[in-house]
């Protein structure tokens, strides 16, 4: 058996094994006799692979002829099946999607699409883009909708209308499209049905006229298998025919029609997505294509890291690309080897497109060299026939590749290499012989010089210059844009609370956090996450769905509610303020008196929206303040304690809104100070499940988005899909987690449900940092934790999950942990001193640490009433400078069925200069009652090398108060502890919720230590 040989028979095994693994997946289609081949007197049709889109090969070179005959007569079955009718690729209308084989998908957002400032539509400066890059584009897919569709209830339609300029704008845009030869399809949303009603009972009853209002030119069916006939006889009914293209080709879905009750829809849908098995070694056949040959699948996989192996099946199958790179905002743009291979295969794709749909099409041709697969496309009436090459291999091909029958007369022209062959011809058949590069791309063309296009040989000559330099020769990198935070620039230093706002003291504030986005991982197995998904925080590598950074805060004030409409108003009456773009632009007032809008009756105290983040800004800006980071909003209404929602870790509806689920016009927001029990452990109120609140601004290279908070009241209801909705309910309520808003235009972005706070910067200074030391992950598994861990019992956990605050690539969440006594982790570093960091929860146990074997302070409680992560467990200093082994332990006082382990460590070389520890809390009671006092007492050990003097100091938010003021000691012994005791009164009325108590420990000999505790007033 050859190497070819080998490789078909396996390759064919293998996806036989693959469907065997896909319980009720496939069906493996008919067995077809046939006495074509001495080989085999029965050859049997295999849709190869889950999504049934494609078919295997022969097994073996050998079968070809009896494999090709079985696919004729499947095919042949298959129009009998379903009554095939072929019209509607002959229809004028519809025949330009037989030419067209590179389509991206775009979202309107993209930066080179619109140019906000000057508020129009640059088609050309997008067009100019992929055309400089990889030549240019013959459709484009325009998205309007996901990821930003359910920030509130506008459905797909008024998604699209709310596009600058509206309609009329829209119209244009599609018109600019078009004017440079590119077609125009948007998407069905045929899972919108969670929104606003559209007033008709299926999409089908609206989208053919929306597209012929915009002059479109077809339309994709998001999720969909099929695009139904309805869409298409609607469309025909207008007098407006679109070609219809599913994203999931025709295939296999588990909740839609089986594939072959898919296939028999191909003859309206007449283009398609396909998402194909392209890595095999053996290339498969598009099912589609074979069916139809002048049916255009553009391959996609868009989170591959390369386009090599998608672009050989299209280019086998004589098909297209989907282009995209641009993915819900997130830039997962193609090589350098990708554009240049691109540019080549669609130039000669554009060239022969009559013979790309031949109906004589015989893929797996044979070929002279193993790893190198042909297609063969003989004119239907002519003399010309044109082979499309692949060489899967990761080596050259040289020397002869083809060889076929030859005809006086004929002639033939490599037209990847831009020259005419020199055949070798005996005995009625020719020679080939011409180079493929490893994972190249060959093109031969057979005709008589009479059929040659007039500007043949300008077109050899281009392609030939190109070849010059091999696709090899280009970088196969895939980098990720890398962002830039807007800058908020700093506000006059308040030296007391303005009106209306609360004091947040600075901290040392681990800020973890993660994006809310619903994809970005790699769907492929072991390759893990895909590069620049989420934002990128200054001092972060690249943007990332995970953060994880300890920030030095500076103190602020907040507002206590967000802007409510009563103090937007107070700056309009100021300043007459009217943005440029007022589309949208406080929708929600009373504009009857002209220019000048006021609020409506009983919105005094709700939240100002339809604002965008502009609009908020020059508020901020008139009221003398500024828009939070999102650090800063999330410490805000978080506290240190890493705490899920403001007031504890337990959802609670009675803290919140109510929901509004309907599918009519919204209900307002409730009013700003109508849920106390919500309010944050600084005394924040309104800070989740009322109205987003506007953050930080990312932008790179084609996106602008917006971090947004806290979540809304609007959560919509529709079953399976609810997902591909903006983020809502109690997870997107969670501190832990923020959410991307992309902007495009103000009155796009502006919104029902979003809204703002504003602080000022306080004249307090900020805390010592303590962001230097080295951060050393637990993990003892391959490529998880920091290398030189050893354990015992523990296990490596890496958690993704919304429970846990996971974080970014510099640190990658995993932790060592588990239940049992004899458990241990031990890690050797060189350095004066080290932190250990860890949970504590209600099945917490109890550790102790030893450097070089000597124990360090007593027993280690994991301990607490709820959950928190990445706590201070124990602080070790004043050590040698050199090599110490640290070993942490479970203790032997510790349950068998508690949990204990060890999230990092941070380990101080010489120079480092380590905190002191932070003072401890203990409060005689956690949930004390309106109208009582209790007392707390503060202690504070001094783990330094030499005597310390100082005071403590205990701080509660507003209206609890604290005496005494201050309790001093002095010359603390090393290692040894001190204790005070503060009474905290909580006045009668207070407000049920979360307060949060702060410990300051203000040492002579070093810099302030600072401690936390939380208080659940009743």
């Amino acid at each position: 058996m050859t190497s070819d040989e080998r490789k078909l028979s396996l390759n064919r095994r293998r996806f036989l094994g693959g469907i065997g693994a896909v319980a009720g997946a496939i069906a493996v289609g008919e067995l077809f006799p046939t006495a074509a081949s001495a080989a085999a007197s029965a050859y049997e049709v295999i849709l190869g692979e889950p999504r049934q889109q494609q078919l295997l090969g022969p097994a073996t070179p050998a079968d070809t002829e009896a494999w090709l005959k079985a696919m004729k007569d499947w095919r042949a079955a298959e129009h009998k099946r379903f009554d095939y009718d072929p019209r509607n690729y002959e229809r004028a209308e519809l025949t330009w999607a037989q030419r067209n084989p590179i389509q991206p998908q775009v979202m309107v957002e993209d930066r080179y699409l619109y140019d906000p400032d000057r508020q129009r539509y640059t088609v050309d400066r997008y067009l100019d883009d992929v055309t400089s890059r990889y030549g240019g584009i013959d459709s484009v897919l325009l998205w309007p909708t996901y990821p930003n569709i359910g920030i509130d209830n506008r459905n797909t339609v008024e998604m699209i209308r709310d596009l600058p300029g509206g309609l009329d704008g829209v119209r244009k845009l599609v018109a600019d499209f078009q004017a440079r030869d590119v077609r125009v399809l948007f998407p069905i949303m045929v899972w919108d049905y969670g929104t606003h009603h559209p007033g008709a009972d299926t999409w089908a009853d609206i989208m053919p006229g929306l597209m012929k209002r915009l002059g479109a030119d077809g339309l994709n069916g998001d999720v969909m298998n099929v695009v139904t006939k309805d869409y298409f006889d609607s469309a025909l009914a207008l007098d407006h025919p679109l070609v219809l293209e599913p994203e999931h080709g025709l295939g296999f879905r588990s909740t839609s029609p089986p594939a072959d009750t898919a296939r028999a829809q191909i003859g309206w849908n007449t283009m398609s997505w396909g998402y194909w098995i392209n890595d095999a070694d053996v290339p498969m056949v598009s099912v589609n294509k074979w069916l139809e040959p002048r049916h255009t699948v553009h391959v996609n996989d868009r989170w591959s890291h390369s386009k090599i192996d998608m672009l050989q099946s299209a280019f086998f199958n004589g098909t297209g690309l989907e282009s995209w790179e641009n993915i819900w905002g997130i830039w997962n743009g193609m090589t350098e080897r990708d554009n240049e291979a691109v540019r080549r295969v669609a130039t000669i794709e554009r060239r022969f497109p009559e013979l790309l749909v031949s109906a004589e099409w015989e893929p797996h041709t044979p070929t002279r060299r193993n790893g190198v697969y042909a297609s063969k496309w003989p004119a239907e009436r002519g003399t010309q026939t044109l082979w499309t090459l692949i060489n899967r291999d990761t080596a050259p091909r040289t020397g002869s590749q083809l060889e076929v029958a030859h005809r006086p007369g004929i002639r033939y022209y490599d037209l990847w290499n831009g020259r005419e062959l020199k055949p070798e011809v005996s005995g009625g058949r020719a020679v080939l012989s011409f180079p493929i590069e490893a994972k190249g791309f060959g093109a031969v063309l057979a005709s008589t010089p009479a059929h040659l296009p007039k500007d043949f040989g300008d077109f050899l000559r281009s392609m030939h210059r190109h070849a010059r330099r091999p696709l090899s020769d280009f970088s196969a990198a895939n980098t990720f844009l890398p962002q830039t935070m807007t800058n908020i620039k700093s506000t006059a230093r308040a030296r007391k609370a303005p009106p209306g706002m609360v004091y947040i003291p600075g901290a040392n504030y681990r800020f973890a956090v993660r994006g809310a986005e619903l994809e970005g991982w790699s769907w492929r197995a072991g390759a893990g996450l895909v590069r620049g998904v989420g934002v990128q925080f200054p001092g972060e590598p690249e943007p990332n769905r995970y953060h994880q950074l300890t920030l030095n805060l500076a103190p602020f004030y907040m507002d206590r509610t967000p802007v409510t409409n009563e103090q937007f108003q107070r700056f309009m009456d100021a300043t007459g303020y009217r943005p440029a773009d007022d589309h949208n632009f406080l929708k929600h007032w009373d504009w009857s008196s002209g220019h000048h809008p006021k609020h409506k009756a009983g919105w005094a105290k709700k939240p100002v929206i339809y604002v965008s983040i502009e609009d908020a800004r020059a508020y901020a800006r008139w009221a003398g303040g500024r828009l939070p980071h999102s650090y800063e909003w999330q410490y805000a209404a978080q506290g240190l304690d890493n705490r899920s929602y403001p007031w504890g870790n337990a959802y609670d509806t009675t803290r919140v809104p109510e929901p509004f689920h309907g599918r009519n016009e919204m209900r307002p927001p409730d009013d700003v100070d109508a849920h106390p029990g919500g309010a944050s452990p600084f005394g924040v109120l309104d800070m989740v499940g009322n109205v987003w609140q506007w953050t930080d601004e990312f932008t790179d290279d084609h996106t602008r988005t917006a971090v947004l908070r806290g979540g809304s009241y609007y959560q919509i209801v529709a079953s399976s899909v609810t997902n591909y909705y903006f983020p809502s309910g109690k997870n997107a309520q969670r501190l832990d987690v923020q959410s991307k808003y992309l902007l495009m235009a103000p009155g796009r972005d502006r919104a029902a449900t979003v809204g703002f706070r504003t602080v000022v910067d306080a004249a307090q200074p900020a805390p010592e940092p303590v962001d230097n030391g080295t951060v050393v992950d637990a993990g003892t598994d391959k490529n998880a934790g920091t290398p030189g861990w050893t354990s015992h019992g523990w296990t490596t956990k890496m958690v993704f999950d919304a429970a846990y605050p996971v974080v970014d690539s510099s640190y990658n969440a995993t932790n060592l942990s588990g239940a049992g006594t004899a458990n241990w982790a031990e890690y050797t570093f060189t350095g004066t001193g080290v932190d250990v960091y860890g949970w504590r929860g209600p099945n917490g146990g109890v550790l102790r640490v030893l450097v070089d074997g000597t124990v360090q302070g007593g027993p280690i409680s994991q301990k607490s009433a709820t959950d928190t992560y990445y706590e201070l467990l124990a602080r070790i200093g004043g050590l040698a400078n050199g090599r110490h082994t640290i070993r942490i332990e479970t203790d032997p006082s510790s349950p068998a069925d508690a949990v204990t382990g060890v999230d990092y460590l941070r380990v101080y070389k010489s120079g480092d200069k380590q905190p002191p520890v932070p003072p401890t809390l203990t409060p005689s009671d956690a949930r004390p009652a309106a109208g009582r006092s209790i007392r707390v007492k503060v202690g504070f050990r001094n783990e330094s090398a030499a005597p310390v003097s100082g005071g403590l100091r205990l701080a509660a938010p507003e209206p609890l108060s604290v005496t005494p003021a201050v309790a001093g000691f002095s010359g603390l012994a090393p290692h040894a502890e001190v204790t005070r005791e503060f009474t905290v009164t909580v006045p009668a009325g207070t407000s049920r919720g979360a307060k949060l108590l702060r410990a300051v420990a203000t040492l002579k000999q070093s810099a302030d230590a600072e401690g936390w505790a939380t208080l659940e007033t009743s």
